[in-house]
């Protein structure tokens, strides 16, 4: 178990990245005057000098990184030479979270639990990201089963923020985010089931979008390829796949590539939308903004806005107005059973699969408390939450429903210190977590898409942002949206 640190960390980072932004590499890979392997290789240094330190990375697969900048080479030669067109990804190094399977690397789930052989293929989503051109160079760090938002284990160090190594860059796509923060990537996937997109980039001063639930098939997809919307008590799946990036143009290239078409392989239909709202600069314009601190957990937590926290809600509030939306307060009221219910759906996963008593002392303390609790529910107990989550997330929808974008603060607190959570009893654990991220699980619920953008710096040299929620299908709108925020932020 990690114990916290002492509150006296070297000095804070800014989100150079250490790298151009991923649209310049990108640029630069279609001219020539950059390769993909000497990119490679400069990513593999910022990794060896820097991973030691940050904790971002639990596997690589350098040799198949070096045979895929190879090929990307080879295509970027045929586009200059004969106009063949290229995926959108194609040359870029990254790296999907050690949840994921990835063809040739053991896929840990951040659990002693378990012993992980070499994946012997790609999941889906890894395998449409790959199609997209880009290199996987290896796996990064997750909290055990993507349980939490921030990125320790039992079994790897922690993942550390770039902005100041003595916190954590949230979780569960922790190791992504601090891998692209610190310039060790130009872009990541994650995924995101409570907010494990948004809270790491909101930690590490980054753009992180949330999609809609379904807008990916792979994040629906069943065992037989249908999709299916609901887990096995009937719930709303809350899991979604998305970017995590420098900026809303990065991050819409790595949507791009999370969306590839074969049939359309040189398509970037979200960089050119967010490039095509920056020239005209009035995304904004005439959109109704309902703005609110009220969160799922102010029934039984009352989480309260740290001073950093608020001033970026207030600044991205009057940025947002200056940009000529319409604002107001919205007034809805969320179910007071909405932090109940969404623990219920939340921990029912962990009673799946059988587990040695071995096995189950090698589980982290709030992974086996998890699991107590989702064995010792009565099944119809589990179905009822389950169709309450269903009227829960349709309540959310109406009620947001009322305005183009719901704009929320990110987070409550600045990063939390390494060990902060960890070091506490399960519950004292859990509670801490949803005090500092108590506004991104009730998206998921609702299943709608969100995005987070940084528009603050503290006077300490920590990133705080904001959260748009949009209505279904709005993903590219966001990163729209996004894009005219975070340069009008500065």
């Amino acid at each position: 178990m990690s114990a916290p640190l002492a509150p006296t960390p070297g000095p804070a980072r800014s989100v150079d990245g250490g790298l151009p932004r991923a649209v310049e590499l990108r640029a630069a890979l279609l001219d020539g005057s950059l390769s993909a392997a000497a990119l490679l290789r400069r990513c593999f240094e910022r990794i060896d000098a820097l991973n030691g330190e940050l904790g971002s990375f639990v596997s690589f697969d350098r040799e198949g990184a070096k045979r895929a900048a190879a090929e990307a080479d080879a295509a970027l030669v045929a586009f200059r030479e004969h106009g063949a067109p290229v995926p959108p990804l194609t040359g870029l190094p990254t790296a999907f979270k050690d949840l994921v399977d990835v063809a040739g690397l053991p896929t840990t789930f951040g659990t002693a639990a378990y012993e992980a052989a070499p994946a012997a293929a790609d999941a889906p989503l890894a395998a449409r990201v790959r199609a997209a051109g880009a290199v996987l160079v290896g796996k990064t760090a997750v909290p055990e089963f993507g349980l939490s938002s921030h990125s320790e284990n039992l079994i790897h160090p922690p993942a550390r923020n770039p902005l100041d190594p003595a916190t954590s860059p949230g979780g569960s796509s922790g190791g992504a985010a601090a891998a692209v923060a610190a310039g060790m990537l130009p872009l990541a996937p994650g995924n995101d089931g409570g907010g494990s997109v948004r809270i790491p980039a909101a930690a590490c001063g980054l753009v992180g979008l949330k999609p809609g639930l379904g807008t990916l098939p792979e994040d629906v997809a069943g065992l037989d390829g249908t999709p299916v919307y609901v887990d096995r008590w009937g719930a709303q799946r809350l899991g979604v796949s998305g970017p995590i990036a420098r900026d809303a143009e990065d991050a819409a290239l790595l949507w791009d590539g999370l969306t590839f078409d074969a049939q359309r392989p040189g398509a970037t239909d979200a960089l050119d939308a967010v490039r095509e709202a920056l020239a005209a600069g009035d995304a904004f314009e005439g959109l109704r903004v309902g703005f609110t601190t009220r969160s799922a957990f102010d029934n039984n937590l009352h989480p309260v806005l740290s001073p950093e926290a608020l001033a970026a809600f207030q600044r991205g509030r009057a940025l947002i107005e200056g940009l000529g939306a319409d604002t107001e307060e919205a007034a809805w009221i969320l179910p007071d059973d909405i932090a109940a219910t969404f623990r219920k759906v939340w921990t029912a996963g962990l009673a799946e699969g059988t587990l040695s008593e071995e096995q189950l002392g090698r589980l982290g303390a709030l992974a086996r408390d998890f699991r107590e609790e989702a064995l010792a529910r009565p099944e119809d107990v589990q179905r009822a939450a389950g169709a309450r989550m269903q009227e829960i997330g349709q309540t959310l929808r109406e009620g947001w429903g009322e305005y183009d974008v719901v704009l929320t603060p990110a987070l409550a607190q600045t990063p939390r210190p390494i060990g902060w959570y960890t070091s506490r009893d399960p519950q004292t654990d859990y509670d801490l977590q949803c005090l500092y991220t108590p506004f991104t699980s009730m998206v998921n619920v609702a299943g709608l898409p969100a995005i987070v953008v940084p528009v603050f710096w503290t006077s300490d040299g920590f990133s705080m942002g904001v959260q748009l929620i949009g209505r279904a299908g709005s993903e590219v709108q966001l990163l729209q949206l996004a894009a005219l925020l975070q340069r009008a932020a500065g």
